[in-house]
């Protein structure tokens, strides 16, 4: 519904869902928040899970996202704007231990509050490790953003690190787990060292948006 009011039916396009995306603003409490002017497509997860290695493999190139060799390290909902006007919005990762617990505590609230009252939010990627998912901080994020009634992905990274047999009973098990939510919650395989998954993300991802097929549409792109 949100997409439909701030975006309309976007075209089709042959470049990535995700190219040539710039960075916005960044807010470190609700108050920081931009006003609404277009969908936001929020990516989230446990810190260390792959999450910005995710977001710069989906915007092909290598620095839009940080990503820090110590997890927990960014602390801002980082902004950053597509070329159709709608916003790929990056959270904090969660769960990092080495986390002051002031901060943890200031991040569960602006976070909670900012996934279940922001009118803007058009859907929720979720990142997991695709070695570990679902775990009980994931859990709470679904349960925190499910009750919105908006749509969930869940990127379940690094699986490069598993055999192919390993990562497809990963994905069984997680779809199964999942399946009470199955009419709001989708889920498949990603990895930004072997760029696989990265049509499938933005397909998913382009449909939030009244995109045809943004995935099918780069794959049959000329040249």
């Amino acid at each position: 519904m949100c997409c439909a009011v701030f975006c309309g039916r976007l075209p089709a396009s042959p470049m990535s869902l995700f190219a040539n995306a710039v960075f916005a603003i960044s807010a470190e409490k609700l108050s920081d928040l931009p006003a609404p002017s277009g969908a936001e497509i929020v990516f989230a997860g446990r810190s260390n899970a792959g999450k910005s290695s995710a977001i710069n493999t989906l915007a092909g190139m290598t620095r839009l996202a940080f990503v820090s060799k110590t997890p927990g390290r960014t602390q801002l909902i980082n902004f950053f704007r597509l070329r159709n006007g709608a916003f790929l919005v990056d959270l904090p990762g969660y769960g990092y231990a080495d986390v002051p617990e002031k901060i943890r505590r200031h991040w569960k609230s602006v976070l909670a509050a900012y996934l279940t009252q922001r009118t803007s939010i058009c859907g929720l990627v979720l990142i997991m490790d695709a070695r570990r998912p679902l775990t009980d901080l994931d859990r709470q994020m679904l349960e925190w953003f499910g009750p919105t009634g908006k749509p969930i992905h869940i990127l379940l990274t690094k699986a490069d690190k598993l055999t192919r047999n390993e990562a497809a009973k990963t994905l069984q098990a997680a779809r199964a787990e999942l399946a009470p939510w199955a009419d709001q919650v989708s889920a498949q395989l990603f990895s930004s060292l072997k760029k696989t998954g990265v049509d499938e993300a933005e397909s998913i991802i382009g449909g939030w948006l009244g995109i045809a097929d943004a995935g099918e549409e780069k794959r049959n792109a000329p040249g």
